[in-house]
């Protein structure tokens, strides 16, 4: 093992549930070491939680954060940026800027402008950019996009994709809650940004396929919100596959309901994340077969335990991580680690909801 990898923090201080989720993935399997970071852009409070954290070098200014420790011959090499959704893009393009690798939360950014911009700022660094999409690194995913790609289901023909949760299904002042709903800081898109953009990834990765139309009836249910919490999306693929995307923050019962299910002429696959160790696979005419993690015919790949002792979020998370310091090691990203390409998909297909919902749930194309 080489030395790990010196990592600096942009947002995720005290109260932000998405900065100790990065700290304990980044540091869980010791290939890379917290040094810097800028919590808050009070310098109280990014000095308080970068103690609390323990990050040796506290700033209250990303920019000057990028600047000050690409002057350094101990400076960071990479950053994570945790910040909310109107961030990522200022806070990537200055890290880039000065060669270090960007470590990014999703989605990518705040608008498809942005993400155009901050494409064509990755490309021109050295540095790589990284987007942590971390359901597509739980292993069973990662099983079943295996499984596909060698033609076990045949030729796909339905995609469907939901993600539900139920912690927006009324109005709320919490601090997670605030910019999530504000257009100013999350962006042109409330459910469909948070949660269908994860569920949008998680059905491209596993399939390979990126549907090319789509029609989106998106809604807010809760008085005065302005972005949509709930969304209804059905999807056309070129190679004729038809597809359906239900992604909700007001569905009451459900905590976290991501589940995927992929139907070809011969099998399908099915995953949901309450049970993220089993694959359930029907092939077509036989008795199903459930794989389990490290299971006879399972991909063991990401795993860090025996099986019967649960994995889930924090590993999935730190898969990337691991995935993310080898590819700074190389210089090369392999084809599972999500980066640049899945950031623009991602902010195309919010952009294409909004514009389908805005025409009545017409038909628009997902990229040009």
């Amino acid at each position: 093992m080489s030395r790990p990898i010196r990592l600096g923090m942009v947002g995720g201080g005290a109260g932000a549930m998405i900065g100790n989720v990065h700290r304990i993935a980044a540091r869980l399997d010791g290939r890379f070491d917290l040094v810097a970071g800028a919590l808050s852009s009070d310098p109280e409070r990014a000095a308080t939680s970068a103690r609390d954290a323990g990050i040796a070098r506290s700033y209250a200014d990303y920019a000057q954060m990028a600047r000050d420790e690409a002057a350094r011959a101990d400076g960071i090499e990479a950053v994570s940026v945790c910040t909310p959704n109107h961030l990522h893009f200022p806070v990537a393009q200055a890290f880039l800027a000065q060669g270090i690798h960007v470590i990014c939360d999703k989605p990518m950014t705040a608008t498809l402008d942005q993400a155009r911009q901050l494409a064509d700022a990755a490309r021109a660094s050295d540095a790589l950019f990284i987007l942590t999409h971390n359901y597509s690194a739980y292993p069973q995913i990662r099983q079943a996009r295996a499984m596909i790609a060698r033609g076990d289901l045949g030729n796909l023909r339905l995609v469907q994709v939901e993600y539900a949760q139920d912690w927006l299904a009324e109005d709320s002042d919490s601090k997670q809650a605030a910019w999530r709903t504000d257009p100013a800081r999350a962006g042109a898109g409330g459910a469909i940004g948070d949660i269908g953009t994860h569920a949008f990834q998680l059905a491209r990765f596993v399939t390979g396929q990126r549907p090319e139309m789509l029609a989106a009836d998106l809604t807010s249910f809760v008085p005065g919100r302005a972005l949509d919490d709930n969304a209804h999306i059905l999807l056309r693929y070129s190679s004729g596959a038809r597809g359906m995307m239900w992604a909700s923050q007001v569905a009451p019962g459900r905590e976290n309901g991501l589940r995927l299910r992929v139907y070809g002429d011969k099998g399908g696959l099915e995953w949901q994340h309450d049970t993220p160790e089993t694959l359930q696979y029907t092939p077509f005419g036989q008795p199903a077969q459930i794989l389990r993690r490290a299971g006879p015919g399972s991909l063991s790949e990401g795993s860090r335990v025996p099986s019967g002792h649960p994995e889930g979020y924090l590993e999935g998370f730190a898969n990337l991580y691991s995935e993310a310091a080898d590819a700074i090691r190389s210089g090369t990203m392999p084809d599972t680690l999500p980066g640049i390409e899945d950031g623009l998909e991602g902010l195309h297909f919010i952009d294409a909801c909004i514009r389908s919902s805005k025409a009545d749930a017409g038909w628009v194309r997902v990229m040009p």
